[in-house]
């Protein structure tokens, strides 16, 4: 299992669009991803939970991948993290 934490740079935080983007990514690889605030995790695929945790701008996000292709998950999470969020 492989982890990150991540700080929201988007002013909008995690809204429609990057929530969309952000599922889509995460269902190239064959590792469950989650996605944590707080005391909530969902998995990043489903897209109305990531809405749900409403996350802003300027807020901590855990990123958790375990699976058969966690190493490249994780390097791919990463990179959509610090590019579009």
């Amino acid at each position: 299992m492989k982890e990150f934490t991540y700080t929201i740079k988007d002013e909008q935080g995690i809204h429609a669009r990057p929530a969309s983007i952000l599922a889509k990514e995460a269902k190239k690889y064959e590792s469950s991803i989650t996605i944590s605030k707080g005391e909530k995790t969902v998995d990043v695929t489903r897209l109305m939970a990531v809405m749900g945790l409403c996350v802003k701008c300027g807020q901590d996000v855990q990123v958790e991948i375990d699976g058969a292709d966690e190493e490249a998950a994780f390097e791919g999470m990463k990179a959509f993290f610090e590019e579009n969020l």
